[in-house]
C-alpha cells in the first residue's frame, strides 16, 4: 500500500529488518570518508583536541558518534588514542596528536621532555586526553562483537554532552516526506514499498508549506528575507567553486565499493515500474525532520562542538529533481524503500544549520570537506622529495598517506561534502581554528 516516503523510509531504514538494524552494516554497501582513509579520523582527532581546549580540558570529555554505523570511526579514534598495550598514546609533540599528513617526525628534545598534562608553570600533571575521553556510539543496530570496550553503545543521543557529537553521514538517512509541485501547490509523493512506484497524494501540511516556501521555493516563487541562510549566523560560507545541490551523472568508483558521495543516476532502472510522477517545477525532498533531528541532536550538549558531515545543497541552488536514491552491496540502485537497500538525499545544510544555530545561539561554520580536511593539516600535498634520502620508508608511507588524503579532499568526490560545525557554549574561533 503507497505511503508518504517519510514512512517508508523509517521502516525501509530503522524498522525491524531494517537496512541499518540488520546484517552486517553499511560499509559492504557503500564507502564513506571514514571507509576511504584513517586521515579522517586523525584530522577529527585535532578538531578534538582544539574543542578540549576551548573547553578547559575537562575532567570527561565526551565523543558521541551519531549514526556510528558498526562503529568504525570510533573504532579508529580509540585506534589513534591508544596504544597497541592498551596504556594511552604519548607524545613530546601535542598529546595524542600525530604528526600532519605528508611530514616527517619532529623529535622531542631530550631536555624538553615531559609526560603529558604537566603544567610546567605549577608542576601539576592533569590527566592526558586518552584517559579523561569518554566514546559513545549512537545506533538502532545491537552492539557490533569485538568492539573495544571503551566505547559504548546506546540507540538515544545522551543528554549533558561535554565535548564533541559528530555525525558523518547520518543526516541523509533521516527519513523526511518528499513532494511534487502541481497546479494547485505542492503535493506529498507517495511510494509503494514494494517496487518504489510513486504516486501523487494530499497538499503537503502547513508547516512543510512553511519549510518548503523558507527553504525549497519553486521556480515560481520570489526568494525571501527569512530564506538567507546568512543571516548573520554563517561564520564562513562554502566555496563559490562548489557544486553542491546539483546531480552527477554517476558517482565515483573509487573502490569496490561506491564512494557515496553525490547520487546521481542508478546505473539500471527497477523492473517495469512506470515513470516517476514529474513537474516543470520539479519535487523536493522536504527537510524539516532533518532540521528538527539536528536541533535535538545540538540541544543535547551542554558545552561543546556539533559537527555534521554530509553531501548537500543550499537554497540558491537545490536540484529540480531532487536527489533521492539508493545504494546496495557498492552500487547505485534506485531508492525503493523495502529494506534491501539504503535510501538516502542530500541534506539542505543551510535549513539544518539555522535550526540548530538558533538552539546553540552561536554561529556556525559551513566549508567544503576539502577546506575543512586542509585546515586541520590534511592537505593532500607531496612529502619533501629531500626526505626520500635521508628516510626512504618514511617517505613512502608519507605519500601513501598524501595519496589518501587526496581523495578525501577531492572536490569532484568526497572532498565535496559539506561540514557544518556548531559550537555550543564555547569560545568559536579556538573550535575552528585554521
Amino acid at each position: 500500500m503507497p505511503s508518504r516516503w517519510r514512512d517508508a523510509m523509517s521502516h525501509a531504514l530503522y524498522g525491524p529488518g531494517g537496512f541499518f538494524v540488520a546484517g552486517t552494516g553499511p560499509a559492504d554497501h557503500f564507502r564513506t570518508s571514514v571507509h576511504a582513509s584513517p586521515a579522517f579520523a586523525t584530522a577529527l582527532l585535532r578538531l578534538l583536541a582544539q574543542v578540549d581546549a576551548a573547553l578547559g580540558h575537562p575532567d570527561r570529555l565526551d565523543v558521541v558518534d551519531v549514526g556510528a554505523g558498526r562503529g568504525e570511526l570510533l573504532r579508529a579514534l580509540v585506534g589513534l588514542a591508544v596504544g597497541v598495550s592498551g596504556e594511552p598514546t604519548r607524545s613530546g609533540r601535542s598529546g595524542l596528536i600525530p604528526a600532519r599528513a605528508g611530514s616527517p617526525e619532529t623529535p622531542t628534545p631530550a631536555a624538553s621532555a615531559r609526560p603529558l598534562g604537566e603544567e610546567p608553570s605549577s608542576g601539576r600533571v592533569r590527566p592526558s586526553l586518552a584517559e579523561r575521553v569518554r566514546f559513545i556510539a549512537v545506533e538502532y543496530a545491537n552492539r557490533p562483537e569485538h568492539l573495544p570496550e571503551q566505547i559504548e553503545w546506546v540507540s538515544e543521543i545522551p543528554d549533558g554532552i561535554t565535548g564533541m557529537l559528530i555525525a558523518t553521514e547520518w543526516l541523509d538517512n533521516v527519513p523526511l516526506d518528499v513532494a511534487v509541485h502541481t497546479e494547485d501547490g505542492w503535493r506529498y509523493l507517495l511510494v509503494d514499498p514494494e517496487c518504489g512506484v510513486e504516486s501523487v497524494g494530499e497538499l503537503v501540511d502547513a508547516a512543510d508549506l512553511d519549510w518548503l516556501t523558507t527553504w525549497w521555493p519553486s521556480t515560481t516563487s520570489p526568494p525571501t528575507a527569512n530564506g538567507d541562510s546568512s543571516a548573520g549566523l554563517t561564520e564562513t560560507g562554502p566555496t563559490s567553486g562548489s557544486e553542491s545541490g546539483f546531480r552527477a551523472a554517476r558517482p565515483a568508483q573509487g573502490s569496490s565499493l561506491t564512494a557515496r558521495s553525490r547520487p546521481g543516476c542508478p546505473e539500471t532502472p527497477h523492473g517495469d515500474c512506470p515513470e516517476t510522477p514529474h513537474s516543470d517545477e520539479g519535487r523536493a525532498e522536504i527537510g524539516r525532520t532533518r532540521d528538527e533531528a539536528w536541533a535535538s541532536a545540538v540541544q543535547k550538549i551542554e558545552r561543546g562542538l556539533a559537527v555534521a558531515v554530509d553531501y548537500g545543497h543550499l537554497r540558491e541552488g537545490r536540484p529540480v529533481d531532487g536527489t533521492l536514491t539508493g545504494y546496495r552491496a557498492g552500487r547505485q540502485v534506485p531508492p525503493v524503500p523495502d529494506g534491501s537497500s539504503d535510501v538516502t538525499a542530500h541534506v539542505a545544510m543551510d535549513s539544518v544549520a539555522s535550526a540548530g544555530a538558533a538552539v546553540a545561539r552561536c554561529a556556525y561554520s559551513l566549508v567544503s570537506q576539502a577546506e575543512a580536511l586542509r585546515a586541520l593539516g590534511a592537505d593532500g600535498g607531496r612529502p619533501p622529495l629531500s626526505l626520500a634520502g635521508v628516510d626512504p620508508a618514511g617517505y613512502v608511507r608519507a605519500l601513501a598517506a598524501a595519496s589518501a588524503v587526496a581523495e578525501l579532499t577531492d572536490p569532484a568526490g568526497l572532498g565535496g561534502h559539506l561540514w557544518l560545525r556548531q559550537p555550543v557554549g564555547i569560545p568559536f574561533p579556538p573550535a575552528v581554528a585554521r
